[in-house]
């Protein structure tokens, strides 16, 4: 036998919201457990210079979303907020700007300051990209940045445009 269960509200015995429905089938997760959050999206608005053989912090100077604000624009740090310590996933992405010769690029994930996750490439072509990807397991206060090092024999630049250079995050459900 088969039944139908006609509700617009899910609530907990404390009467909080779990799941509520517009009447149309679209359906509203409400229970924060449920969502992927906090999470971000950032990027570079305009070029940033990294000197030669030098490991440097990328300031992901433009948000296009942070949920709880847990980014930071002026260092480059995504802070893991109270309460939503966890499972999380963070990609990364940068364009070098040259037509330089490189003996190599690198670009890295630090949890704490400690290397993470990183990957490298010898480029010898116009508008190297290279991209980092890793699930992290954070608590409350951690701090995650990404940090690039490139060995052309003098500055160049990462570009500046949210479709080349790119650093965004998730908390994972459960």
């Amino acid at each position: 036998m088969a039944g139908i269960l006609k509700v617009d509200k899910y609530q907990d015995f404390n009467g909080n919201d779990i799941m509520t429905s517009d009447g149309a089938g679209n359906i509203t997760i409400n229970a924060a457990a449920l969502k992927n959050t906090p999470n971000f999206s950032v990027y570079r608005s305009s070029n940033q210079t990294i000197a030669n053989a030098t490991t440097t912090t990328v300031i992901w100077d433009t948000k296009l979303f942070d949920t709880a604000s847990a980014y930071n624009t002026s260092t480059g740090e995504f802070t893991v907020p109270s309460g939503q310590d966890g499972k999380y996933f963070f990609t990364a992405q940068v364009q070098w700007d040259t037509t330089a010769d490189f003996d190599s690029t690198l670009i890295e994930i630090r949890k704490n300051g400690t290397v993470m996750m990183y990957g490298d490439v010898n480029p010898n072509r116009y508008y190297n990209t290279i991209s980092v990807n890793s699930l992290l397991e954070l608590a409350v206060s951690d701090v995650v940045t990404i940090r690039v090092n490139q060995q052309s024999g003098g500055s160049i630049d990462i570009a500046g445009q949210n479709y080349r250079c790119y650093f965004t995050g998730y908390k994972l459900i459960g």
